[in-house]
């Protein structure tokens, strides 16, 4: 027969999300209190093991997680979820890099600030005082060339797109953005 607790941790482990006691009572097929000592059992097992994992109470309930030592194996191992926004500010610093953050903001508008932010913190974009003036120069990495497999007869293309985007102005339009965006 299977453990309360191991049931559970298989619960936490299959919904990815936290849950209350309640939540957990219900899917286990148990009453609130067997859930709570089960889950308390769980708890300290993992606090005994040499584990990745650990059993943690949040203000949303209990949840499986990775341990803080392991985040910045998250952040290097697991592909990032960039919004739509963020991609297209994403696209648009590809094609011009390098680009005046203000530039890309008069293009993209005022959300791409947090999108820029954002991109940072993935380690898509870097980002340099201007020599001669208050804005940053915005450039992609080596991390955002691996991410998207970028090689060199992709480079050719971007370098390509970015030529025609250049022909009838200097400036990118979010058309051309978005159609290499909905070519992919």
């Amino acid at each position: 027969m299977i453990r309360l607790a191991t049931k559970i941790e298989a619960i936490l482990y299959l919904t990815g999300r936290p849950l209350s006691a309640n939540e957990i009572a219900q899917l286990a097929g148990c009453d609130r209190k067997e859930a709570e000592e089960a889950i308390i059992e769980l708890m300290s097992d993992y606090a005994h093991r040499d584990s990745a994992l650990e059993v943690i109470e949040t203000p949303r309930g209990y949840s499986l997680q990775l341990r803080s030592v392991f985040e910045n194996l998250l952040q290097v191992l697991v592909p990032a979820e960039l919004g739509t926004g963020a991609l297209r500010t994403l696209a648009a610093i590809a094609l011009k890099s390098p680009i005046l953050q203000t530039d890309l903001i008069e293009l993209r508008g005022s959300s791409a600030y947090q999108q820029i932010q954002e991109l940072i913190e993935l380690g898509f974009v870097r980002k340099r005082r201007q020599v001669n003036g208050r804005s940053y120069w915005l450039e992609v990495t080596d991390k955002f060339h691996q991410y998207f497999e970028i090689d060199e007869a992709n480079a050719a293309a971007i370098t390509l797109i970015r030529r025609k985007v250049e022909e009838p102005s200097p400036a990118i339009s979010t058309d051309a953005i978005d159609a290499v965006l909905d070519n992919q």
